[in-house]
């Protein structure tokens, strides 16, 4: 991270398709063989994006599916409809997930099952769904919460209003319900690997903090990049601290990891999970490192007397959350908090309320 990173501007950045966006059971072909689609999600950030890539499997034509939505009537409906007019007749071969998040692998157990084929996803984050969406486990946001878990890592931070800790223990089923499963079995991918769809090699990109172990897939041939969430055209991508690993150093992951896609060329198509396909890869990932670079500052400006996550929540994020937005806000304040501890610039203490304080070194 350098001052160079404060010279890129929106401009940079460039939506090849302008405001084009496919209605809800309908696609987009944004590249050869690549088809656009979105499902709407119940929360502020209204949509996601999904991928079919024309494929052939065994000598069977067909589609591979890329992401799926999270698992409820209305996004099953969807896909019903985008089965019935937008694959010209051929069955989906197998189902690719980019990363273990609700509104990515939700259906996935679903739509492997309609069509009998293999879900393909990296083995960290196939366990992770696999643990999260039995009820009666689990220890991220929306996991068993009840038993502890989120609310008693959040007030360890600060977060001590007893109807919001209510709320989140209210919420013990968040990811179950919108996961209640993922198949069986799963094919796992690997960082470097080279998969073939339809005649194309896509690369496999591995990337660290937003999720445990999220794919990225790069076809040099169509010059395109499926970046799940890892790289998002106008908002950042949420990197949190969770209950299980509570002094993991997720920010840090997610900076290391934005240099592995500077190598690819700054025309690429980049298709993010949320927003509308852009090229202006470079220019973006500099908005981002220097965008966390400001979050840095404010977090360890706030510690120059003794603070808490909870109270650093106002000074990322200056506006109003309701109870979900503030789940992901704690886990990001404690993120940039356990970055500055990591670098040295933060001591942290418990103190006798129970609460973990930073202070400026």
């Amino acid at each position: 991270m350098n001052a160079k990173t404060q010279s890129s501007t929106a401009s940079d950045i460039h939506y090849p398709l302008g405001e084009s966006l496919p209605e809800i059971g309908a696609t987009i072909e944004v590249a050869p063989g690549v088809r656009w689609l979105r499902m709407r999600l119940p929360f502020a950030l209204d949509h996601i994006n999904l991928w079919m890539l024309r494929d052939q499997i065994d000598g069977v034509n067909g589609w591979t599916i890329v992401d799926c939505g999270i698992a409820n009537d209305e996004t099953r409906a969807a896909w019903e409809a985008i089965f019935a007019t937008q694959l010209d007749g051929m069955p989906v071969l197998r189902v690719i997930v980019t990363h273990m998040h609700p509104d990515h692998v939700g259906l996935s157990q679903w739509l492997c099952e309609k069509w009998k084929v293999p879900l393909w996803i990296s083995m960290t984050d196939y366990l992770t769904a696999q643990w999260l969406s039995c009820k009666e486990g689990g220890a991220a946001i929306g996991a068993r919460a009840g038993g502890g878990g989120s609310a008693d890592h959040f007030q360890r931070h600060g977060l001590t209003t007893p109807e919001d800790l209510e709320k989140i223990r209210a919420r013990s089923n968040y990811y179950s319900n919108m996961v209640p499963g993922v198949p069986r079995q799963y094919r796992r991918i690997l960082d470097g690997e080279l998969i073939e769809i339809g005649g194309r090699t896509w690369e496999v990109i591995m990337g660290y903090g937003h999720a445990p172990e999220h794919a990225s897939l790069f076809c040099k041939e169509l010059n395109v990049l499926i970046s799940g969430d890892m790289l998002l055209p106008r908002i950042s991508t949420n990197v949190s601290v969770y209950d299980a690993d509570p002094d993991a150093d997720p920010l840090g992951l997610y900076l290391q990891s934005l240099d592995r896609y500077l190598p690819l060329p700054d025309d690429a198509l980049v298709l993010p999970s949320h927003g509308k396909p852009f090229t202006g890869m470079k220019p973006r990932i500099a908005q981002l490192k220097a965008h966390h670079d400001e979050r840095l500052a404010e977090a360890l400006g706030a510690c120059k007397k003794p603070a808490h996550a909870r109270e650093i929540v106002p000074v990322l994020f200056k506006r109003e959350l309701d109870i979900h937005q503030l789940t992901f806000a704690m886990g990001e304040a404690i993120a940039h908090l356990n970055y500055l501890l990591r670098q040295g610039k933060l001591r942290r203490q418990l103190c006798e309320d129970g609460v973990l304080r930073f202070s400026v070194v």
